[in-house]
């Protein structure tokens, strides 16, 4: 990956790649899950743990191949009829596949089940060597001759195994290979010596199976979960304008006849009402969306609530702890932060509101800022029900504006404003009369 980041720590649609196979063992009712971890230890314990505080750890000390690994977690296994093994980085690996492969290996007699599919190009692909549909042997690249080379299965390194059968054939793998490492695929010969080759399950789709080891493969893998995710909103009642260019995370939750316009984005625990439409190019990280809100193109919004019936945008940047009341509005080049907007408030322009409360009814006219920072400390505004802010107001707080008070355009409030008020604080405007004329002819004359 070229990375400092652990490869499983590379995210999917905002979920790192050891997640998937952790989600996956929840949708299969996977009792008991077990991460082998290695270079990079800390960082993956802490993402693990936060994704799933039940799963345990087993340390690989050194890096000396896939069966070692096993080795690794074998102890943590005890007590337990059937190990399944999955990569961490597998994330399109699918419940199905994962189900058909335990049932197979649950109708066996055999010690073991694999997972095989059939690449346009088998190269660097374990083969899978078959008599009578069943695996004898998997031979990696290195160690095939031109005969086993030919072979178009491969192994997809997934595997359903009985953990007696595990512990006795891990103590039996050497490293007799071309690469010097523990392989896990010797598992299959030590099944087929046991007397009982190892069923195969092919997968339909080979992509599902595709591991990733580079960013090109990442963007692949990308490509084929976006359009898993998307296909599924939209079997749930959601429209999305260009699904090749819309963007939305595992745990993102959108309610149906919602529509997601080009190049939208949505992240986190951000949940979507019906009837809502969101414009191209929006971003929004953390939010709780109401029904029937209008989201214009081009808005970031992080951390915030946008009640029924809301609008923003285009052009706007909602900051966290912003939260819009019913029908409020913020427009075009609008920022908000902390700011708690009434219902049917609104600010239709270039406007900064920052650390303040608007009741219901507030109009916000263009240029209108609150100063809430004075260098050390924050201070809030609280503007009541019905207030008219003029444009190019400046508000220094802490500042309250009583109830239906009236703000002339241009001024700088630095005290409250009683109820019904009319604030108003200009310099007196001076007419030179003439001057501009003046002005011309003296130019003209230096000329």
């Amino acid at each position: 990956m070229r990375s400092e980041q652990p490869k499983v720590l590379h995210t999917i649609l905002d979920r790192p790649l050891i997640g998937y196979p952790l989600a996956l063992c929840d949708d299969v009712k996977i009792s008991h899950k077990v991460v082998v971890v290695g270079e990079g230890r800390e960082a993956v314990e802490a993402c693990v743990t936060r994704l799933d505080s039940s799963a345990q750890f087993a340390l690989q000390p050194e890096a000396r191949g896939t069966a070692d690994a096993v080795r690794s977690a074998l102890d943590q296994t005890q007590g337990f009829d059937t190990v399944l093994i999955l990569s961490g980085d597998v994330p399109g690996l699918s419940a199905a596949t994962v189900e058909a492969l335990l049932l197979t290996f649950q109708q066996s007699n055999a010690p073991l089940a694999i997972v095989g599919f059939e690449p346009a190009d088998p190269t660097g692909y374990g083969r899978l060597v078959m008599e009578d549909d069943a695996v004898i042997a998997i031979v990696e690249e290195g160690d095939a001759n031109p005969q086993q080379r030919d072979i178009g299965v491969v192994n997809a390194g997934i595997y359903a195994a009985d953990q007696a059968f595990l512990a006795r054939a891990l103590a039996q793998i050497d490293t007799n290979n071309a690469q010097g490492e523990f392989y896990l695929t010797d598992l299959a010969k030590l099944a087929a010596q046991a007397g009982t080759p190892a069923p195969v399950i092919i997968t339909a789709d080979a992509s599902e199976v595709q591991g990733i080891n580079d960013r090109a493969e990442l963007a692949a893998a990308t490509a084929m979960l976006r359009n898993r995710r998307n296909t599924s909103l939209a079997h749930e009642g959601v429209t999305l304008l260009d699904p090749d260019t819309t963007y939305v995370g595992w745990d993102v939750h959108i309610q149906s006849d919602v529509t997601l316009s080009p190049h939208v984005s949505l992240h986190g625990q951000t949940t979507i009402g019906a009837q809502t439409t969101i414009g191209q190019g929006a971003v929004l990280t953390h939010v709780i969306v109401g029904s029937k809100v209008t989201i214009k193109p081009y808005c970031v919004v992080t951390e915030s609530t946008l009640s029924d019936g809301a609008t923003i945008g285009p052009f706007a940047h909602l900051r966290p702890g912003t939260v819009l009341g019913e029908g409020a509005k913020i427009g075009n080049f609008v920022e908000t932060k902390k700011a708690v907007v009434g219902a049917g408030s609104k600010a239709s322009h270039l406007t900064y509101l920052g650390d303040c409360e608007l009741g219901e009814g507030v109009n916000v006219g263009a240029g209108t800022i609150t100063c809430n920072y004075d260098g050390t400390h924050k201070h809030r505004t609280r503007i009541e029900d019905g207030v008219f802010v003029g444009s190019n107001t400046a508000i220094v707080a802490p500042a309250t504006i009583g109830e239906n008070a009236v703000i002339g355009a241009g001024t700088t409030i630095t005290k409250d404003v009683p109820a019904d008020a009319l604030a108003l604080s200009r310099s007196p405007q001076t007419n030179v009369e003439g001057w501009a004329a003046r002005k011309r002819r003296n130019d003209g004359a230096e000329e």
